[in-house]
Parts: structure tokens; C-alpha cells; sequence
């Protein structure tokens, strides 16, 4: 056949099949979310949701999670091991198939496992496609068996090297630098936080986390062990910390519902703050589902009629809403769902329908029961709820005249607020910046043409601590609204955040390099935390990085951002070097501002991300709040220049 004949005969064999560990490869982001920070923390997360499975199905109470000192982890458990005998179908060992394989976990077997974590089935496979090394090593039926591999394929085939009276799966595992081009280093919070998160949602596992590349004053690597006797009542324990508790115990529920495992704890505090986290097989359902409008059923139903017949609401001249009962709420909906559908922009939203019934009504037995037994709580929860209602009227009439100046014309804008010229707003950025001085410099260095400035005038207001319709009467707090362009509330969730006028893509928060300009960087984070976290989920949220020092000699001079980078300058230099120590932004003339902070050329911005919902959650509320020695011992843990990206 000639070259052109071929170029002609276009058939199914012409298409290429990409085989499901190459395709890993090529489009990583499809299975883990995204190549960077998050993305390699969630390879953890796939090997340990193996481990969980066999907990789940009551195989397995010890799981073991090892930073090695190279950057590789290893997870150990004491489950069943995985099996290793030949694969009828495949022609190789079990094991073989399950690390090779995209979906051929035992997951897939509802024989083995009812119910499993793990969003979309990828697994230990799906690590291993992204890993430069990896090796499985399976105690099972008294020996010991293993199988390594490079970037997903096999090194040789499994094979026996010892005898074992012990059970279990280790595997340990090494990102690929050709994958993870961003970062290879694990961060200890970050998993500390997902691995207490899956202790609680799992009681009566122990997960132990050990970092070999730290030692403590003893002389012992770093490390602690996450072991929950009561499950999600010691969560919402821990999430409320450093809270004020309106009662003393939490409401919560365990059970089976039309063959749904469902668990609930709640609590209510003196908080203005609604904190609703739900999980599905242990995956946090960030956008919520079916599960949550259960609960929110159950809830209000519940409530209302039991604050109804208590004759408490007869003087109220106004109807009470979903969301009153909800305020100062703390609250986490955990189920087990055999075949979850999981829809919405991230796969994280439930969408199985059988699901709310089954939760709404665990719900309102669990509150029925709790009402009648504790009078005075119940009692306590309606007056919350009153208040609640009597503040979201205020509130209502305060975000109206937020309204009324945002959808005004542009003369409608604030005053201090310097517009660009661009009028794509998937082009243009606005600069938060703290005080007018610092917010005159940004004015004279910026690019007008895509750059807009709003300086504010000190600290915002602690929106941790204040009502609601104080947040939207506050001066700073309208201007950002309107200079943004954003409405909050409409008729179906007066909380919902219409991002459809969003003026700039790109909202950065330009603050000095100080323990002040932290403050109010946090203060400005838990804002958009609490009323705006829409813009942080969608990625709209950054954080400068003004330089701390500039380095002279001569004619040679450069900008360090750490400690670290300034004496590597002042090395490179040749020692005895003019430093410049910033204090703040004001300090800065406008070119260098440019050059340094606001220039995308060489700018460097920190991207806000929530990667752990209940721990942002917590970090805020203990920042922003009254108890004075978590704040200090998190600020002394996080040296001077606390990273609240959460």
C-alpha cells in the first residue's frame, strides 16, 4: 500500500489505545486533581483509602504512615494482605493485577468490600503509574512476598523472599520528578490533618504518622498517633476547641437507616458562624449533596416543630428561615454509601437520592430524642434561633444597601478604589493593599492598564466575632463587595455568592512582611473564608510576597524574601554587603514595588487554597477568636510569617 493509500485508510486501527497506566501518565491531573502541592499529597491519601478499606470491613486496625527522609512514603497495615495467587483472567499474580491496573482493586468485588473510599476507584494502581519507584511487599498465609516497579511497570515478576508470622501490605513509594515537576517534599500538617480527619471518621483504628527527616528533643523522629474512641463526637469536640459551647454534650447519632450507614454529631455555640462538614465513604463532600440536605431537613423540621409547640416563637412577627437554625452550628454528616454518585464541578457533591431520606430522618429521631431529654438545652437552642432570626433580619436590610451600591454604574464604585482600564475581568486583578500610604505607592507603580488598587483603612473587621448584619454594615467590607462586584443571597440560599459580575479574576492580598500585616492578612482571609469562600474555591484568592530585604554592593544589589536567602546573597556578594531590612510596603518606592511585589513577570503569588475544609475551619476560628494560647502556640509553631493558606 503506498503513503497515501495509508494516510486514506483511517480505521479503528489507526486509533491508538492508550493503555490505562500510560494514560495516568499523560493526563495525571484526570485522577489525582492537579500535578502540584495537592495532587502529590493525594497519592497518600489513594494508598491509605486501600488500607481503610480493609479496616471497614473489619480486616485491619493498625495503619502505619512513614515520611521517609528521601521524601518517599511508606504506609504499612496489618489487613489481610493483598492476595498474590495467579489472576485467572490476567495470567499474573493477583497483586500484580491490583498495582498495574486501573479499577482492579478488590473495591470493584462487592463480595470483599460493601463500601469503600477512594473517589473514583483509581487507587494503588493510579500511584504507581505516577511514581518513579514503588514496592509492594505483602505478608500473607505465612510468607512474604514482593513485586517492584519503575513509573508503573513491573521490575520482575512476584516473587517469595521469607517466611512471616505477621499479616499485611506495605508499600513504599516515590513521586516522580518527571510527573510532580512543581515539588516532591511532603508537608507533615497537611497529612497530619487528613490523617486525624480519617481517625475520627473511623473509630477504633490507630493511624500512626512518623516523619524520618525530624527529630524531636528526645532524639526520636517526629511523629503522633490518631486513635478516636468516639468518632465524630470527639471532631466536632475538636473542631469547636476553641469555641464557646452553648451546652455541654454532643448531639450525635450512629445507625442504620434503609441500609445506610449514617453517623451525625452536632453541637451549637455562641459563634455567628454556620460549620457544616459531610463525608461519603470518608471523601470530604466539599459542595455538599444529598446528604447534607437531609440533614438540613431533619434539622429544621425537627427544631421548628418542637420550638412551635413550645409557644416560644408566638411573639415573633416574622417566619423563621432554614438557615436561623443553622447559626452557631457546628455539625458532621458522615455515610457509607455502596455506590456513590458523585456529580459537581469538583465530583465531591453526592447525588444519590436515597440518601437524604435515610439521613433526615436519623436526623429528627436523634434531635427528637435529644429535645425531650434536655429540656433546658432545647430551650437554649430556640432562643439562639430567635436571635439568629431577629440578627438575619438586620442583616437583611444592611446587605440590601450592599446591593442597591453594587449594582450601581461604575460612579457607584468607592472612592479610594483605582480602577485599570482592561474591562476582561479574566484579565484584570485588584490589590487589597493595607493603609493609604502603602495603597499611594501601589497606585504610582502599578500597570493601570490591568491593575486595580483598593487600599483599606487598618483592620478590617474580625468577622469571626461579629454578627452578621455588623459584618455588612461595615465601611471596609461594602467597599470590597462593590469594588469586586459580587452579590450575596438570593431567594433559594440567602447565602449563596453570585460571582456572575466578578470585576477581576486575580484578587490579591498585598499586605506588609510583618507580624501586623500577617494579622491583617488573616483577618482579610477569614472574611473571604466565611462569606466569600466561593472565590477561594474557584481560585480567584492570592497572597503577595513582598520581599523582606534588598541586598547592596556596589553597583550589584538584589532582593531576598526569607533569612536564608539574604545571607546566601550577601555570600555570593563576597561578605559585607548593605542590608535593607523592610519593615513595610511604605518603604518602598513605586519602582520597587513593581519590581519586587506587583510585576507578573517576577512577582511571586501565593494561591489560597482550602485543602482541608474542617481544619481551615478550626484554624480560623482559633486565630480569630478570644483563647489566647492555641493562637500563640500556632503562631510559635509557624514562625513570625504564619502561611494561613489552609
Amino acid at each position: 500500500m503506498s503513503d497515501e493509500a495509508k494516510k486514506q485508510n483511517y480505521s479503528a486501527d489507526s486509533i491508538q489505545a492508550l493503555e490505562g497506566m500510560e494514560h495516568v501518565r499523560m493526563r495525571p491531573s484526570m485522577y489525582i486533581g492537579d500535578v502540584g502541592t495537592r495532587g502529590l499529597h493525594h497519592l497518600v491519601y489513594e494508598v491509605v483509602d486501600n488500607s481503610i478499606d480493609e479496616a471497614l470491613a473489619g480486616h485491619c486496625d493498625t495503619i502505619k504512615v512513614t515520611i521517609n527522609e528521601d521524601n518517599s512514603i511508606t504506609t504499612e497495615d496489618n489487613g489481610r494482605g493483598i492476595p498474590v495467587d495467579l489472576h485467572k483472567k490476567e495470567g499474573v499474580s493477583a497483586l500484580e493485577v491490583v498495582m498495574t491496573k486501573i479499577g482492579a482493586g478488590g473495591k470493584f468485588d462487592k463480595d470483599s468490600y460493601k463500601v469503600s473510599g477512594g473517589l473514583h476507584g483509581v487507587g494503588v494502581s493510579c500511584v504507581n503509574a505516577l511514581s518513579q519507584h514503588l514496592r509492594a511487599t505483602v505478608h500473607r498465609d505465612g510468607k512474604i512476598w514482593e513485586q517492584e516497579y519503575e513509573r508503573g511497570k513491573p521490575l520482575y515478576p512476584v516473587k517469595q523472599i521469607g517466611e512471616t508470622h505477621e499479616r499485611g501490605t506495605i508499600v513504599t513509594f516515590k513521586p516522580d520528578p518527571m510527573i510532580f515537576t512543581q515539588t516532591l517534599e511532603y508537608n507533615y500538617d497537611t497529612l497530619a490533618s487528613r490523617m486525624r480527619e480519617l481517625s475520627y471518621l473511623n473509630k477504633g483504628i490507630s493511624i500512626v504518622l512518623t516523619d524520618k527527616r525530624s527529630k524531636n528533643d528526645e532524639g526520636e523522629f517526629e511523629g503522633e498517633t490518631f486513635y478516636s474512641e468516639e468518632g465524630l463526637t470527639e471532631f466536632v469536640r475538636y473542631l469547636d476547641a476553641t469555641r464557646e459551647p452553648l451546652m455541654k454534650d454532643i448531639i450525635a447519632f450512629e445507625g442504620d437507616k434503609n441500609g445506610v450507614p449514617v453517623e451525625v454529631a452536632m453541637a451549637y455555640n455562641t459563634s455567628y458562624a454556620e460549620n457544616l462538614h459531610s463525608y461519603v465513604n470518608n471523601i470530604n463532600t466539599h459542595e455538599g449533596g444529598t446528604h447534607l440536605t437531609g440533614f438540613r431537613r431533619g434539622l429544621t423540621h425537627t427544631l421548628k416543630k418542637y420550638a412551635d409547640e413550645s409557644g416560644m416563637l408566638d411573639k415573633l412577627k416574622f417566619e423563621i428561615s432554614g438557615d436561623d437554625f443553622r447559626e452557631g452550628l457546628t455539625a458532621i454528616v458522615s455515610v457509607k454509601v455502596a455506590e456513590p454518585q458523585f456529580e459537581g464541578q469538583t465530583k465531591t457533591k453526592l447525588g444519590n437520592r436515597e440518601v437524604s431520606a435515610s439521613v433526615s430522618q436519623a436526623v429528627s429521631e436523634m434531635l427528637t430524642d435529644y429535645l425531650e431529654e434536655h429540656p433546658d438545652d432545647a430551650k437554649i437552642i430556640v432562643q439562639k434561633v430567635i436571635l439568629a432570626a431577629q440578627a438575619r433580619h438586620a442583616a437583611q436590610k444592611a446587605r440590601e444597601m450592599v446591593q442597591r451600591k453594587t449594582v450601581m454604574s461604575i460612579g457607584g464604585l468607592p472612592g479610594k478604589l483605582s480602577d485599570c482600564s482592561e474591562q476582561d475581568p479574566a484579565k484584570c486583578e485588584v490589590f487589597l493593599v493595607e493603609g493609604d500610604s502603602a495603597g499611594g505607592t501601589a497606585k504610582q507603580g502599578r500597570d493601570r492598564a490591568f491593575q486595580a488598587i483598593l487600599p483599606l483603612r487598618g483592620k478590617i473587621l474580625n468577622v469571626e466575632k461579629a454578627m452578621t448584619h455588623k459584618v455588612f454594615e461595615n465601611e471596609e467590607i461594602k467597599n470590597i463587595f462593590t469594588a469586586l462586584g459580587v452579590t450575596i443571597g438570593t431567594e433559594d440560599d440567602s447565602k449563596a455568592l453570585n460571582l456572575s459580575k466578578l470585576r477581576y479574576h486575580k484578587i490579591v492580598i498585598m499586605c506588609d512582611a510583618d507580624i501586623d500585616g500577617s494579622h491583617i492578612a488573616t483577618l482579610i482571609l477569614t472574611f473571604f473564608f466565611r462569606y466569600m469562600k466561593e472565590l477561594i474555591e474557584e481560585g480567584h484568592v492570592y497572597i503577595a510576597t513582598p520581599p523582606l530585604y534588598l541586598i547592596k554592593k556596589g553597583n550589584k544589589k538584589q532582593y531576598a524574601w526569607t533569612d536564608k536567602e539574604r545571607d546566601v546573597v550577601v555570600e555570593s556578594f563576597g561578605g559585607s554587603a548593605s542590608i535593607q531590612r523592610y519593615k513595610g510596603l511604605g518603604e518602598m518606592n513605586a519602582e520597587q514595588l513593581w519590581d519586587t511585589t506587583m510585576n507578573p513577570e517576577f512577582r511571586t503569588l501565593r494561591l489560597v487554597q482550602i485543602d482541608n475544609g474542617t481544619e481551615a475551619d478550626r484554624i480560623f476560628s482559633m486565630l480569630m477568636g478570644d483563647e489566647v494560647p492555641p493562637r500563640r502556640d500556632f503562631i510559635e509553631k509557624n514562625a513570625v510569617y504564619a502561611n494561613i493558606d489552609a
